[in-house]
């Protein structure tokens, strides 16, 4: 399915929101958003058209820089992800959205890449929140964001994120929980050593500038003992590790976070073939494509796990 349900009103907005007005919106509004009732989402999705990428040059490099992916004006999805963010923060600071931003826990997160996006490209960028379902520790709910170049559909996400204490609609049952094996690592690939400024950095890139990832007194709020990276920042540089030419112009990225990364870190990063991993685990399918893992370097401790399948 491509567009918002077709219950939902749709709002064209003139351009994408600044992510700093939202997240003082999210900031003012998160402490009236507490449990009262089962969670009810707005039937609303938020549109803005024409949206320019020529004068996007130098972002993206950027961009690219920082995540390690290579020169090029083909936009990457974790770029596209940057670029849609905004919006769909806009649907989740909405007086009527009845979940604060603040304290959501971004459990996982899938993406398609449909047809290369390139710099100077218009788009038509929408988001949405949808499909509020019971979480064994509140609600999860999903926010779907998707770019158009021509009118058609090149990129789409969905982002699935948590708030807890909070009750689903119609008390559903939580999700069953895929089993899973006791993880032992693999080898390693790569070794990402990531200093205390690298949630800044990503924030600067992103606009992401939530203090859970730039302070370590803004994480300290949160319950964290300090700054803890971007989970996109980190399925981000791994789909980079796998690098354009594996993944094809066309692609689907899927990541699951466990444990959050800690900042400073050293994390060790596995990128195997699907069919290779799948040998050894339970609940992994071979074929085609990447699976990508990031532990702490040195401990049994799992930051995250996706996959990048060539479509």
């Amino acid at each position: 399915m491509t567009g918002a349900p077709a219950s939902y009103d749709v709002t064209e907005l003139a351009q994408l929101p600044g992510l700093g007005g939202l997240f003082a919106r999210g900031l003012a509004g998160s402490a009236s958003k507490r449990p009262k009732g089962a969670v009810k989402l707005p039937e609303q999705a938020y549109q803005v058209a024409d949206v320019g990428t020529a004068g996007q040059a130098a972002h993206l490099a950027a961009y690219q820089r920082l995540l390690g992916e290579p020169s090029s004006e083909v936009l990457p999805a974790g770029f596209l992800h940057v670029l849609a963010f905004p919006l769909a923060t806009a649907v989740m600071v909405r007086g009527d959205f009845p979940l604060p931003l603040l304290g959501m826990v971004h459990l996982r997160n899938t993406a398609r890449v449909l047809r290369p996006v390139r710099l100077g490209d218009t788009l038509t960028v929408r988001a949405w929140a949808q499909d509020a379902r019971a979480h064994r520790r509140g609600v999860q709910v999903d926010l779907v964001a998707e770019v158009l170049v021509g009118g058609a559909l090149a990129y789409q996400s969905v982002s699935t994120y948590l708030a807890k204490g909070f009750t689903a609609p119609g008390g559903g049952a939580p999700e069953a929980e895929a089993s899973r094996e006791e993880w032992t690592a693999p080898l390693p690939t790569a070794r990402w050593k990531l200093g205390a400024g690298t949630g800044r950095a990503y924030g600067a890139i992103s606009g992401d500038q939530n203090p859970i990832h730039t302070s370590s007194l803004g994480a300290k709020a949160f319950g964290f003992p300090r700054a803890i990276a971007h989970g996109m920042y980190t399925a981000a540089r791994a789909l980079a590790e796998v690098g354009p030419a594996r993944r094809g112009a066309t692609y689907e990225w899927t990541v699951e976070f466990f444990k959050p990364v800690l900042l400073p870190s050293t994390v060790d990063v596995a990128i195997r073939y699907a069919a290779e991993a799948s040998a050894g685990e339970s609940g992994r399918t071979g074929g085609a494509g990447f699976v990508y893992e990031g532990w702490r370097s040195g401990k049994p401790t799992r930051h995250f796990q996706g996959t990048v399948t060539p479509l």
